[in-house]
């Protein structure tokens, strides 16, 4: 549940980036790992507070996302996922290789026995790791929650349908895209420094080339742009990974079926679906009510 909690942070950023402003994005775990190796770095080299960890991670992912963002969100479709794709495998060369001298190359950096217990959630403890999870995950929730309901969250979606018109009434795409992609970075960022402390070790591997598309394919398996999709598609992508892999070893054929059924399909995704089926029994229930 550590692991769903963490995943489901990491990728409700992709699902805002792809469901409210049409940026798909293969180069989120570059993200994730700046997020990770900022808070490895000081629980190995420098301090043992994890807070203090995390803090770094998100600052870190913050400035990075910026000045990225600064490139990256002025292309679209197509260049847009090609060039964060190919940061990804810039950063795990980087990680892997040029930096190997302080990132330890991939044996990685472990630190699990220099974190010190904290105050309020101990999280050198799963089970206090796993109610600082809970209350992180639905911090972020509300905001993307809020964001959905304000006038930016509107832009946002204009910007994806259509930018012309949102230029023609005086509001900046650049501006909107820019400030979409960094919230949406820093969260991954954020869900790094998760992992890094969680697991007390990380290795480039986190930004290895099969994981360029995990939160994509989380995304759509849960639902493109609804803010409970991530939740229900990590819960079915770990899912189908721990159950189906005891009977078949290429447990990821099964979830490239279930891909191409809700692309071709037009589906709204797992999330969704089962909305829908709900409302249908509900509006079902409630007339036999009615009629008896």
């Amino acid at each position: 549940m550590n692991e769903v909690l963490v995943f489901s942070i990491y990728t409700i950023g992709c699902n805002f980036l792809l469901g409210r402003v049409g940026f798909i994005s293969f180069g989120q775990p570059a993200y994730l790992a700046v997020g990770a190796y900022a808070t490895a770095f000081y629980l190995f080299y420098f301090g043992t507070n994890p807070y203090l960890g995390l803090l770094i991670g998100l600052g870190v992912g913050f400035v990075f996302a910026f000045i990225v963002g600064l490139l990256f969100v002025r292309l679209r479709s197509d260049y847009f996922a090609l060039v964060n794709l190919a940061l990804s495998v810039i950063i795990f060369y980087m990680l892997q290789k040029v930096l190997s001298d302080i990132t330890k190359g991939d044996n990685g950096l472990w630190f699990l026995t220099n974190i010190d217990a904290t105050p309020v959630f101990d999280l050198t403890r799963p089970s206090e790791f796993f109610l600082f999870c809970i209350f992180i995950g639905a911090a972020v929730w509300a905001l993307y929650k809020y964001l959905d309901d304000t006038l930016f969250g509107a832009c946002c979606l204009a910007t994806k349908i259509n930018e012309t018109k949102l230029e023609f009434i005086g509001y900046d795409n650049f501006k909107i895209r820019l400030t979409a992609f960094v919230i949406a970075n820093t969260t991954t960022a954020l869900a790094g420094s998760l992992y890094a402390i969680y697991l007390g070790s990380v290795s480039p591997e986190i930004t290895g080339h099969s994981r360029t598309a995990d939160p994509v394919v989380v995304t759509i398996l849960g639902g493109v742009g609804s803010l409970w999709g991530p939740i229900v598609g990590t819960l079915a992508y770990t899912g189908l990974r721990d159950v189906a892999s005891k009977f078949i070893g290429n447990w990821e054929l099964i979830v490239g079926f279930i891909l191409v059924f809700i692309m071709m399909t037009n589906s709204v995704g797992l999330y969704g679906t089962l909305e829908n089926w709900s409302k249908s029994l509900w509006r079902r229930l409630s007339g036999q009510k009615g009629n008896v």
